[in-house]
């Protein structure tokens, strides 16, 4: 069932800006978080690139979280460790690794565009019902 947003009553009306207002605010929130899980996701690619044969046996800091780094000596470069999610990490070859990521990348992509187009229709109703409001109000 719809209803014609010229139908309804200054009350009303700013009920459903509130709801407009709450949506845009959650979907933004949304966006910002998918924004940071890409560049995340970019940050690993890179890191996997940055490992080379050459490095082997030198001294390397290992991340344990975002903000914590221990030493360590890098024994195979061929392999990497993936957290693929949970608390769950896999040993991964070093070109799969990547492919894990740049899949992970992509999904995240689709959905930031996905989630682009819905925040641009809310923001198009809600200019649209502020206007209807001005409108009323001048009546």
């Amino acid at each position: 069932m719809s209803v014609n947003v010229q139908d309804l009553d200054l009350p009303q009306l700013t009920e459903v800006k509130r709801q407009l207002d709450e949506e845009l605010g959650h979907l933004t929130n949304s966006f910002a978080q998918l924004k940071q899980a890409q560049a995340k996701f970019k940050a690993c690619v890179e890191n996997v690139a940055e490992i080379n044969p050459s490095n082997t046996g030198k001294v390397i800091l290992v991340p344990l979280t975002n903000s914590l780094y221990v030493p360590g000596r890098l024994s195979n470069p061929d392999t990497v460790i993936v957290d693929v999610g949970t608390g769950y990490y896999v040993k991964k070859e070093r070109a799969a690794a990547v492919k894990h990521y740049q899949a992970k990348m992509d999904f995240v992509r689709s959905n930031l565009e996905t989630l682009q187009e819905t925040i641009q229709k809310k923001q198009e109703n809600l200019s649209f019902l502020i206007q209807v409001m001005q409108a009323k109000m001048q009546q």
